[in-house]
């Protein structure tokens, strides 16, 4: 497909967090396709294009020297952590009084400073299940959206210049991953695990031997300008290491395009 990109992700550590559990986390045994968007945008985002992904292949990880052979034939591995988290977020409104009036500032504890308990101010530690060495290609397109060609605020650069098309845009992206280019460090389901990423090579080994019938999985959030956040959830499975998330497209296997649950229009996905 010409209006299709692809990238290799790998990592040691990653978290995609299963939404039914509202304390303690317990990662998807693959990558959602919101994390699959979130890597793509951290390589190339602009206002003028979103990603749709399309597929998310589990490939074999690269292991390091000495790992045990019998864990490195599960198509996935789960590691047992203890994290420490913020237990909540300062609400924009203090943050404005502190601004006008800086004399009512109060320092947000979330460490040993000023702690009143032995787990700090503000830090809670709470167990994870979290994926050990995971590696994925990613199959994805750039959709325009309505703020192309039109007249841009900012200055263009280089890659902005001439009009937006989809080849555009899957031309930068290719250009940006051989080079190893991103706005921000591209990461697996949470910022501390960050990713490496590459052009798909042939040593890439897919796992076609892992068949799982995942059920109900986010597929993604939808933003409102108006603050009401809309999750989607589609039903997955996987099917020969790949897990297909296209909403206009049949699956490499004949799966029929994907439905997302719980938004208006249950084929956009944007």
């Amino acid at each position: 497909m010409d209006d299709c990109v692809s990238v290799t992700v790998w990592g040691e550590f990653a978290l995609f967090t299963r939404p039914e559990l509202s304390v303690e986390r317990l990662s998807y045994p693959i990558m959602t396709p919101s994390a699959a968007r979130g890597i793509l945008d951290a390589i190339l985002f602009k206002p003028q294009m979103r990603w749709h992904v399309r597929r998310i292949t589990a490939l074999r990880p690269r292991f390091p020297p000495g790992y045990p052979e019998e864990a490195a034939r599960e198509p996935y591995r789960l590691l047992q952590v203890r994290r420490n988290e913020i237990l909540g977020t300062i609400a924009p409104r203090t943050v404005a009084g502190w601004i006008a009036d800086p004399s009512t500032f109060e320092p947000y504890y979330v460490d040993s400073s000023g702690r009143d308990g032995p787990q700090g101010e503000k830090r809670t530690q709470r167990n994870s299940l979290i994926l050990h060495h995971v590696a994925y290609r990613i199959d994805a397109s750039p959709k325009l959206t309505d703020r192309a060609n039109r007249p841009r605020l900012p200055p263009e650069d280089d890659e902005d210049r001439g009009p937006d098309t989809v080849a555009k845009y899957v031309a930068i992206f290719r250009r940006r991953v051989e080079k190893g280019q991103c706005f921000h460090r591209p990461y697996l389901g949470c910022r501390e695990f960050a990713c490496q990423f590459a052009p798909p090579s042939a040593a890439d080994e897919p796992l076609v031997d892992w068949n799982l019938d995942l059920g109900v999985m986010l597929y993604d959030i939808r933003f409102s300008a108006g603050g009401v956040n809309r999750p989607g959830f589609f039903k997955a499975e996987i099917k020969a290491g790949v897990l297909h998330c296209d909403t206009e497209r049949p699956g490499p296997h004949g799966e029929p395009a994907v439905t997302v649950l719980g938004w208006d229009n249950p084929g956009d996905a944007s």
